[in-house]
């Protein structure tokens, strides 16, 4: 018989989740000043690109709120204000889009691009 629960686990590394967890246990046992949490926060998320997707990973595999709260904002401030050229050049994403294609994707959204 089939479990009615999910059995998959995250892809991301087990430092990850490793690192999720006490991140959550840190913050919770912490019962410090805003501005605390806001300095630690800071520092800790001030890892390489590869570990900053691994724990979005985790944080949501977890259900950490904070942590994928902070992980996410990271990845959005990354790409605030970039271009869609820049923004695969930070991420190392290829365009696979033709000419053509992308042209039409920019006509469709023309909002976005004003």
């Amino acid at each position: 018989m089939a479990s009615r629960f999910p059995t998959s686990t995250p892809r991301s590394s087990p430092r990850s989740l490793s690192i999720a967890r006490s991140m959550s246990s840190t913050s919770t046992a912490v019962a410090a000043s805003a501005e605390d949490l806001k300095s630690f926060d800071a520092e800790f998320i001030k890892v390489d690109q590869n570990t900053l997707f691994d724990l979005i990973l985790a944080a949501n595999y977890l259900n950490i709120k904070g942590l994928l709260d902070l992980t996410c904002q990271t990845v959005a401030d990354m790409i605030k204000g970039k271009t869609p050229e820049e923004i695969r050049k930070t991420f190392n994403i290829k365009n696979d889009f033709t000419p053509e294609e992308e042209a039409e994707i920019r006509r469709e959204n023309q909002w976005a691009f004003e």
